[in-house]
């Protein structure tokens, strides 16, 4: 189900969130991005999409990007060239233990999403949108949570999309996720190093 809204705050970074980018996804991230609001952008513009329901290709697939809706996601982040940049996404319980493999640099050439908690996991975006499209300051974030969600799973999922609203840059978001989950912080950046080499942890 597409979703579109601009939200204003004052002078600061400009955020785009995403949901939905394949399949059927965008039915489970519809509701948390219409939850958001003015009231969690006190500074610059945050900028909602949740993409109609699309063919399944993967974003790590260099083919997703020439179709139309990987065509449509480049047209968003030139138009508004974020700072602060989030793909929402979505799985099925099937799916969970190739996401988290520690393995999967090997097998899909990427590092492992992090859990937080709740089934809520947590990683940069696909290489070729990382370092093609944003600057190595930027934050680039993959938020994934049950495509059937518990309350518990909504309940964090939404908690770490305010926190990205709210926050002005990766040092102030990094410090909020860093209080309640520490570990996961600093395994993201052992993560960026080993992969992206100077990159960031998101």
């Amino acid at each position: 189900m597409q979703f579109i809204k601009k939200i204003n705050g004052n002078h600061g970074p400009t955020r785009v969130f995403v949901g939905g980018v394949h399949g059927k996804e965008g039915l489970t991230t519809i509701e948390p991005l219409k939850q958001l609001s003015q009231m969690d952008v006190l500074n610059g513009k945050l900028i909602l999409f949740n993409c109609p329901e699309s063919k399944y290709i993967s974003t790590l697939d260099p083919d997703y990007y020439q179709t139309k809706m990987g065509q449509t996601i480049i047209k968003i982040i030139e138009k508004y060239r974020p700072e602060i940049y989030v793909e929402l996404h979505c799985y099925k319980p099937s799916s969970y233990q190739k996401l988290i493999n520690l393995n999967r640099k090997d097998e899909a050439g990427v590092p492992p999403l992090i859990e937080l908690e709740e089934g809520v996991l947590i990683s940069s975006v696909a290489p070729y949108l990382r370092t093609e499209l944003f600057k190595r300051d930027d934050v680039c974030i993959t938020l994934e949570m049950p495509c059937n969600p518990s309350e518990n799973s909504k309940k964090v999922y939404f908690e770490i999309m305010q926190q990205i609203a709210t926050s002005n840059n990766r040092k102030e978001f990094e410090a909020k996720l860093r209080v309640k989950y520490p570990k996961q912080v600093e395994r993201a950046r052992i993560y960026a190093a080993e992969f992206f080499g100077e990159y960031p942890s998101f």
